[in-house]
């Protein structure tokens, strides 16, 4: 019998399905775990995605996202802000203490790179309390480059440790999502340094597509059809002392026109067999 106890679907995986067309797929499929989006909890309503998921016995792996902290006006700051507490208290009420922040890219016509990661650590900082006080903790995801400029000037998981450092493990970790940071060749020294610092978070698999797509945001595959090697990065992660959830998530939208209960099935061959072994 293969072990799928850490197997996670990422709602992202089969986005058109409803929360509830999710969970009731991860019953049948026998995947023990879910990292909802925020869309489809708002869709169904806090208080009943809540009881959703924990009446199907499900866990919540984590939450995706928050983030989005570098709006250079104050205005855009305080609604950033009041959003990213918002999250965190849904967070709460999902029972889930993995709190997704892509921290956002550059504002309409700035250049000022260095200028906005200062925002993000500001912000970060404004929202650390609020999150310890809430037993929630910020993940922060690096982002492949080809998205700094629109959704995340944090690229790799050294610079997402590195604002990490001014906080406490417990309030702010790291997230190792293979499309994103497969290609660093610092990849295996900052997994050890985020395994050292108690900061990893999260594990997400999915492979990395070529061609790229014509929307880079879905050229995401099933793992083995693309360039990644699994068998490095989750013997890293596993050495590392990774043993939360692992979360598969895939933007594509020939996987998303899918039936949705082939592609868990496909999910599940593929983690099987290319994943498992080495974490």
């Amino acid at each position: 019998m293969t072990d799928f106890s850490r197997l996670s679907l990422n709602s992202a995986t089969t986005k058109k399905w409803t929360l509830a067309q999710a969970v009731e797929g991860c019953v049948a499929a026998g995947i023990p775990a879910i990292g909802p989006w925020r869309d489809r909890v708002e869709e169904a309503g806090l208080d009943k995605a809540a009881k959703l998921i924990k009446d199907a016995g499900l866990r919540v792996s984590s939450l995706c996202r928050g983030g989005f902290l570098t709006a250079p006006d104050a205005e855009g700051q305080a609604a950033a802000l009041a959003d990213n507490r918002a999250a965190i208290l849904e967070a709460v009420a999902l029972d889930t203490r993995e709190l997704f922040l892509v921290v956002g890219g550059l504002a309409p016509g700035e250049r000022d790179v260095v200028a906005a990661r200062r925002r993000v650590a500001d912000r970060l900082a404004d929202l650390v309390p609020f999150a310890e006080e809430n037993g929630v903790r910020l993940v922060l995801e690096p982002l492949h480059p080809m998205y700094a400029a629109d959704r995340a000037l944090v690229s790799t998981l050294g610079q997402a440790l590195d604002l990490a450092v001014p906080f406490a493990a417990e309030a702010v970790g790291v997230a190792v999502d293979t499309f994103h940071v497969w290609w660093d060749p610092e990849l295996k020294a900052q997994i050890e340094r985020a395994g050292r610092e108690h900061r990893l978070a999260s594990y997400q698999v999915c492979d990395f597509n070529m061609p790229i797509a014509a929307d880079a945001l879905l050229s995401r595959g099933y793992m083995g059809d693309g360039v990644i090697d699994f068998q490095a990065i989750g013997t890293w992660v596993r050495d590392a002392g990774y043993t939360g959830d692992i979360e598969v998530e895939i933007f594509n939208q020939e996987i998303w026109d899918a039936d949705g209960n082939t592609v868990l099935e496909t999910v599940k061959e593929r983690y099987a067999r290319l994943v498992l072994p080495y974490v």
